[in-house]
């Protein structure tokens, strides 16, 4: 009888310690999923930054454009072709700081993007875990009925006794 008591207590630990691990996946798989929809977040935020860098560098190219047509159209004026020569520079800073932004911008995208599939991975795999865990802890619920259906099923008897 004390044995059947520590079989019992023993699967009833088991079974408990089977949930707090279930629980505990769950509570790491949420994390994860928490995780992957910041990562996602972050990302549609960098693609709309990228997105205004481009128009800005699509605005920068025009200006560029545009002041080099002035320039060639106000050679007779130095002062005037000075001046145009320096919003040039200007603005080709402008474009070269704007390219880097966008070459920079285009990194982090694309590291954000590895983490997102590093992570989606990480969650694939912990949903594996969870499915074993759960698995597991059905078979030990199995086992614990079987386990009490035989309890009860001597217990009658000895009460048949």
């Amino acid at each position: 009888m004390d044995k059947i008591k520590d079989k019992l207590n023993s699967l009833r630990a088991e079974a408990d310690n089977a949930v707090a691990r279930a629980e505990e996946a769950e509570t790491k798989t949420k994390k994860y999923e928490q995780q992957l929809l910041e990562r996602d977040q972050e990302i549609t935020s960098l693609t709309h930054r990228n997105a205004v860098l481009e128009e800005e560098l699509e605005k920068a190219e025009g200006k560029v454009n545009e002041l080099k047509a002035a320039n060639q159209e106000g050679e007779g004026a130095r002062t005037t072709n000075e001046g145009l020569n320096r919003k040039i520079q200007l603005l080709e800073e402008e474009l070269d700081a704007a390219e880097k932004n966008v070459k920079e911008t285009m990194e982090k995208l694309r590291q954000v993007d590895v983490k997102a599939e590093h992570f989606e991975r990480q969650v694939h795999v912990l949903e594996q875990e969870r499915d074993q865990w759960e698995k597991k802890f059905e078979d030990m619920q199995e086992k614990y009925k079987k386990s009490k259906g035989e309890l009860d099923e001597l217990v009658s008897s000895m009460e048949g006794l």
